[in-house]
């Protein structure tokens, strides 16, 4: 729970486009120190112009989130311009589709390495940090958001190795959660579990390293690419609406953040499920046609 953001310091990834880019935005209103966090350096370079316009202590830095020295660097350099922060946004994020059996090692590692592995190096390189200045500072306050996804509560069929990454940011974020609490009133912890709301993440193949290039993508592959454009970009919840809701989470001490409550019904389904011991449910449900049109699409020959 932060309470007063006013020359507090937030660290955030993903930070070029998206939610990352309209919370640092609320963060500038706010007057906070911030920390920018990219990938996409033309990106970076248009968001810090655009803050440092604000009259906000910027700092910005090209990194690969899934880059365990990449952040080390970066959060050594952090706690010397600014010291601890005060609010660590893990918010860096890709999507990949397919049937699970036809994504690649380099599929896996490039979605793993950003969505799962980007939020692991976020929360063992500030926490500490946030814990000693806590430890330091009884007024200090801090607060580590995860960006996970309502895919991190269900299971869509065709994107597995981005549901995967979900799920385990959901996880890793309740431990977080539950971890703090053991030792500490002075940091907290929420996740992010946003719908299709329109950010880019369809297109973050943009900037897939050349290393894991992907292969010839498959006919499901495809499907899903064509399928995550038209949803995504058909939302009709803004970024900076969720980016909002953020901010009011963390001042309220929040854990869950959804962008869409609504979609709820079908994570309590899939609980309800989990708990009788039934199959899991029909993710169509709601949408017949969409069920049968993906089905159709991947069986014909």
């Amino acid at each position: 729970m932060i309470e007063n953001f006013q020359g507090k310091t937030a660290v955030l990834t993903g930070a070029g486009s998206g939610f990352g880019l309209e919370c640092a935005r609320i963060g500038a209103r706010l007057g906070m120190n911030l920390v920018l966090v990219d990938v996409q350096q033309d990106a970076l370079d248009k968001a810090a112009a655009e803050l440092q316009a604000l009259g906000v202590q910027v700092m910005a830095h090209k990194v690969d989130v899934g880059n365990a020295a990449a952040m080390e660097v970066l959060a050594s350099q952090v706690k010397a311009r600014f010291g601890a922060p005060h609010l660590v946004f893990n918010n860096a994020g890709v999507a990949a589709g397919g049937l699970l059996w036809e994504n690649t090692v380099a599929d896996w590692n490039w979605v793993m390495g950003v969505n799962l592995w980007g939020v692991i190096h976020g929360v063992r390189l500030f926490t500490p940090m946030m814990l000693e200045a806590a430890k330091a500072d009884p007024s200090y306050q801090g607060h580590i958001v995860n960006t996970a996804s309502m895919a991190g509560l269900l299971t869509p069929p065709n994107m597995g190795v981005y549901n995967v990454t979900k799920h385990a940011v959901v996880s890793l974020s309740e431990t977080l959660y539950q971890d703090l609490a053991l030792v500490t009133e002075q940091v907290g912890a929420s996740v992010l579990c946003p719908y299709f709301v329109p950010t880019g993440i369809s297109q973050s193949h943009r900037n897939r390293p050349a290393e894991m290039a992907p292969a010839q993508p498959t006919k499901s592959q495809l499907i899903g690419q064509a399928m995550s454009d038209k949803a995504v970009g058909s939302g009709k919840i803004s970024a900076a609406e969720v980016a909002q809701k953020v901010f009011d989470a963390v001042q309220a001490g929040q854990f869950y953040i959804y962008s869409h409550p609504q979609a709820l019904g079908n994570v309590q389904q899939r609980m309800e499920a989990i708990v009788m011991g039934h199959n899991p449910p029909d993710p169509f449900a709601a949408k017949p046609e969409v069920g049968a049109q993906l089905r159709a699409a991947l069986r014909e020959h």
